[in-house]
């Protein structure tokens, strides 16, 4: 099996990536745990809205979480916010630099294609997360005391 290949392995990696068990997914979406795992498991799937819920929440986007794709096209009508363009720019420089490498290898052996697409994933996730965090962080002097 190739890795990220089905809906249910980008789910159940987002799902960590966002540090989120099973249950605490279940208290904020109502979704139910075993729900979740048959999404998880690809015994199901789940509808448009409750896979828009579960990319809010995991802080990915829904091409990557329905498709496995990563849209690094910076273009003002497919973008939503200046957080998704700053990504996609980033993201499209790293594809630029994976590109343009001499030598890129994984374990001895060169990068495969597939390889190179599960790393830019890997970093949309990556940047997304990264993100999420910096926005909860205010510093000293601009926090209410």
């Amino acid at each position: 099996m190739k890795f990220l290949e089905t809906l249910g392995d980008r789910l159940r990696l987002a799902r960590q990536k966002a540090g989120l068990k099973q249950m605490q997914v279940k208290e904020r979406t109502r979704i139910h745990n075993k729900t979740l795992s048959g999404y998880e498991n690809g015994v199901s799937e789940p509808d448009l809205n409750t896979l828009t819920i579960l990319a809010d929440l995991y802080g990915v986007s829904l091409q990557w979480l329905s498709t496995g794709k990563v849209d690094v096209k910076v273009n003002q009508n497919s973008v939503d916010s200046k957080e998704d363009r700053d990504i996609a720019k980033r993201l499209k420089q790293f594809e630029a630099d994976l590109a343009n490498s001499d030598g890129l290898a994984f374990d001895g052996e060169p990068m495969s294609d597939e390889a190179k697409e599960s790393l830019l994933e890997s970093m949309e996730l990556l940047f997304r997360q990264t993100q999420r965090i910096n926005k909860k962080y205010t510093p000293k002097k601009y926090r209410d005391d």
